[in-house]
């Protein structure tokens, strides 16, 4: 027999547990929910945010299948459920579902009210078109590679991005690019897409992307010296920070690597990522934590090594596979198990020995 309550009691305790990093009590408390309450789609949904919040795709995709039967129109069900499909590669499936993103008032994503039509990939030769910017930098970063491809079908493209970005933009993409600050004029267009929207909307999966290096530091950088540019945290407010930032003591270990200085602009005094451009491209390695900078250089087409933590890995990076689809020169280091760095920067120890003539 169902019993709705005894299933709400056992989430409220499962999310305690989480919470408390008891990942363990907060799977058996929601498993013992589902079995409460079959019909209930939070009880699904929340047992199948846990699962992948651990890598456990296959387990999350079955669990958050399972709640979008029964609330089809759940806009955080439907974002979760994509963010699992793309994860595992499956994009003509997971970038519908993604897009329900812009209906989850927590994530901030809202769109714009914007009075011209939304391109959806139609043809684009001819045409004007708006890309607008949204979540962080890194994904500005690595959605800005369409740009240059939509103007190469023939758009004439307008790419709005944070202020950090512009110079960068401006220098490397050839395309019209505005810092979004504040009121800002761009030119009528035809069509507009949010960044994070575009690579849905031109059907390709993750072994058609364009991943030809597209940013560059520009003329007057550095000549080539040689170093290893290393990035041990990133932005405090981030959601997943405490997971993918080193703390104090590995930071100095890696910190401490022969030829390595930090990147950190607070180090670097690099006012924006026109400025850190310059600097990665005198380097001959960047070793980052999941931030900007490692988008950035891989961007560039530098060789990046990225850490990468076992809990809440982004998307983007997929599942147990040392390399990325969307920068051939990026290599990944994923912990084996969650919190556990020591691993992974012996990992990266032995990769430089063993890069080293």
């Amino acid at each position: 027999m169902r019993d709705p309550a005894r299933s709400d009691r056992l989430r409220t305790q499962a999310a305690q547990a989480l919470a408390a990093g008891r990942l363990g009590e907060a799977q058996a408390r929601l498993e013992s929910a589902v079995r409460a309450d079959p019909r209930s789609a939070f009880a699904h949904h929340d047992l199948g945010g846990l699962h992948k919040l651990q890598g456990r795709l296959p387990e999350a995709e079955t669990s958050l299948r399972a709640a979008h039967a029964l609330a089809p129109d759940d806009a955080k069900t439907r974002h979760a459920l994509g963010i699992v499909l793309l994860s595992q590669g499956r994009y003509r499936e997971g970038w519908p579902l993604y897009d329900a993103r812009h209906a989850i008032p927590e994530l901030r994503l809202l769109k714009p009210a914007l009075p011209y039509p939304a391109w959806t990939g139609e043809d684009v030769a001819g045409k004007r078109l708006l890309i607008f910017p949204e979540q962080g930098l890194g994904d500005q970063i690595q959605y800005a590679r369409f740009a240059p491809w939509l103007a190469a079908r023939g758009a004439d493209v307008t790419l709005m991005c944070h202020p950090a970005l512009a110079r960068l933009f401006d220098r490397s993409l050839g395309v019209r690019v505005i810092a979004a600050s504040g009121q800002v004029d761009f030119p009528d267009p035809d069509y507009w897409v949010m960044s994070g929207s575009i690579t849905g909307r031109t059907g390709l999966g993750p072994d058609a992307l364009p991943n030809a290096p597209y940013l560059r530091s520009g003329d007057g950088g550095p000549a080539a010296s040689g170093g290893l540019g290393v990035v041990t945290r990133g932005n405090p407010a981030h959601t997943n920070d405490a997971n993918r930032s080193l703390p104090p003591d590995l930071a100095a270990r890696l910190l401490a690597l022969p030829a390595a200085v930090s990147l950190q602009p607070e180090d670097t005094g690099a006012k924006d990522f026109a400025d850190t451009a310059a600097l990665v491209a005198g380097l001959d390695l960047v070793i980052a934590v999941d931030t900007a900078v490692a988008h950035l250089a891989a961007a560039m087409g530098k060789p990046t090594w990225i850490l990468l933590p076992r809990l809440m890995t982004d998307w983007r990076w997929m599942e147990d596979r040392p390399d990325s689809p969307w920068y051939p020169s990026a290599r990944l280091f994923r912990q084996p198990r969650a919190g556990d760095w020591t691993p992974v920067l012996d990992e990266v120890r032995a990769a430089l020995a063993a890069r080293l003539p």
